[in-house]
Formats: structure tokens, sequence, C-alpha cells
């Protein structure tokens, strides 16, 4: 009794006497506790509708004013009934021409996406499938913890990067020309700094990576280190969704009206076997990123309902007004509720 009470360590009587009655146990402590009059709660309603419904407007503007081209070709690039067949043949020349004529004018720089439905990276197995140490210091090269069944190669050495997820890295490639004139694709920058500087090492380099029977995705560079495989690091970042995008390149032109984009899909990585679906993007950007009418939708949804309920709370206090009680009777206010009287 007297470890367990503290300070209240005399008896059961005391305690009963001394503890319940103190400011903590009876919630006394000094606190904000605001009197929500009708007029506090109707100004309240209504600054929060009066802000957030013109944010709402200026993101479904900022949204709108986005131009975004999506090109499915998972379906059109293959010419074969077989499809996993077709895929997996390594002798198959898989290129694909694309045409997409451009809607509005886009401003550079025009970011390329690739995006994926029906593809699991949230799968547990999966996002456990890799070795962070192995990934960002040389001297654990050999730690392969987690990264069954891709751990080792045929010869027992250790992959790196070793797992699932490096080993399903999306190999396929975008070249594109603009009105029969061939742009180039800038692909720096497209990873997150935090990523390239504190989970991949500047001295690790790929080791024994796509070197089994069973070929996964993309081969990576061995001559340079993991911090500057971007489009590794970028598919390392696992989606929390099936269906999702992930950065390609960025071209850095501006791109008019008409103007015809001819893309040639090397058609690699194999989406059939699950019955997934591959597209190309392309998107332009605004100080909300790309285009998502959801935010805009909240915001003017939320600050609609709260003018909505303001307005309530107005013609009701008109039509039934109620008097408000002498807040010096609270308890709060009064240092002797007893002698309140």
């Amino acid at each position: 009794m007297h470890n367990v009470l503290g300070e209240c360590n005399v008896s059961a009587t005391e305690v009963s006497l001394s503890c319940a009655d103190s400011k903590f146990t009876q919630q006394e402590l000094p606190a904000c506790k605001p009197l929500l009059t009708p007029g506090i709660v109707i100004g309240a309603f209504s600054l929060i509708g009066i802000v957030f419904v013109p944010i709402g407007l200026a993101s479904l503007s900022a949204s709108q004013d986005i131009v975004e081209l999506v090109d499915r070709y998972d379906a059109e690039c293959v010419s074969a009934n077989d499809k996993v067949g077709f895929i997996q043949d390594t002798k198959t020349d898989k290129a694909c021409t694309r045409k997409i004529t451009v809607p509005k004018r886009m401003k550079g720089p025009v970011h390329i996406y690739y995006q994926l439905e029906n593809f699991y990276q949230n799968h547990r197995r999966y996002v456990k499938s890799r070795n962070d140490k192995q990934l960002r210091y040389k001297e654990s090269s050999s730690m392969i913890t987690n990264c069954e069944p891709e751990a080792t190669g045929q010869d027992g050495a250790p992959i790196v990067p070793c797992g699932l997820i490096a080993w399903s890295l999306f190999n396929d490639t975008y070249s594109f020309s603009l009105n029969k004139k061939a742009v180039e694709v800038n692909k720096k920058n497209i990873a997150w700094d935090s990523d390239k500087s504190k989970k991949f090492g500047s001295d690790v380099y790929p080791h024994n990576f796509q070197n089994g029977g069973l070929i996964g995705g993309a081969k990576l560079n061995e001559k340079l280190p993991l911090s500057e495989q971007e489009d590794l690091i970028v598919w390392m970042r696992t989606a929390a969704l099936p269906t999702f995008r992930k950065l390609y390149g960025r071209i850095e032109t501006d791109i008019m009206a008409n103007d015809e984009i001819s893309v040639v899909i090397q058609n690699n990585y194999n989406t059939y076997s699950f019955g997934g679906t591959k597209a190309l993007v392309l998107s332009t950007t605004s100080w909300i990123g790309g285009r998502n009418n959801f935010i805009g939708v909240a915001y003017v949804a939320i600050g609609g309902i709260c003018l909505f309920l303001a307005m309530g709370f107005v013609v009701l206090y008109v039509l039934k007004p109620r008097t408000l009680g002498d807040p010096s009777y609270l308890s709060w206010n009064n240092e002797n509720p007893d002698q309140a009287n």
C-alpha cells in the first residue's frame, strides 16, 4: 500500500479523503474549457466554410488545368494469342509503336509514368523480401535475410540487391519522338533524395543480379552504385494499392496542341500471367502535383457542410432562442462550488 500510493501512503481511509479529493482525481487541473455559445459555434462553422470552400475551388481549378494522357498498351502490343508465351520468348521482337495526339498544350516538364494495375506490391511477403542493410552498406553485401527465394544465385553467391522486389524490377522501355523528331527523356532526379542518400549505398554495386534460371525483370548496370540506379530506387518504394504509377522520366520541352507523339515501347514486362495491365501516362503538374480532384472535392464538401450547419444554427437560434445561463455558476469559474448558493 505504501509503495503503490506514493504521497498518499498513509491509510486506506486517508487515501479516500486526500487522494480522492485531489485536483488530479477530480479533473480540476488547469485546462481550456471553452463555453460553446451559439455565437461561437456559428462563427466556428462559418470560418471553416469560408476558408475551406475557396481552397477546394482553387484545388479543383488547378487539377482541371493539368493535361494528362493515359495510353494502355498491354493488349495492343501483343500479336500472339498466347500472351504469356509471347512475353516469355526472349527471341521475339517485342517493339511496339504507339501514336498519341496531344489535345492541349503541355507545358514542360512533362512527367512520364508507367501505370500497373492488379499488381499487389503491398503483399506482406513481397514487401519483406529485401535486406535494407545490404542495400546500404558494402560490408553487408552477404546479408540475405528475408530475401528468399531470390537470395543466392546458381553458384551459391549472394545476389545484390536480393529479394523479390528488386528481382521484379519493371523493364519496359519507352523512346519518344515529337513530330518525327527524337525527344530526349531526362531520367535524373526521379527518385527521392532521401532514398538515394540514406537507403542505397554509394559504394554498393549490383552483383550476381538476374543471373538465375528465371529472369524477373530489368537488369542493372554493374558499374553504377545502387545510389545512382534511380529506376531501381523508384521501384523499391513499394506502392500501397494494387493500381499505381511510378515515375519513368521527364520530357523537359513544351508540347503544343495537336502535336503527335510517337512512342516505341519495348513490351518486356510480364503482367499477363497474373491478369495485370500496363499503361503509359504523360502528365503535366501544378502546385497540387498531378491531377487529383479528390482534394478539391473534399475541401468543398466539408466547407459546404459547415456553412450549411452555420446557417441552420442561425435559423434555429432566431426561431427558437434560448436564454444563456450565467457562466459564473460553472464549477470551474467558482472557487467554492459548495457555497454557490
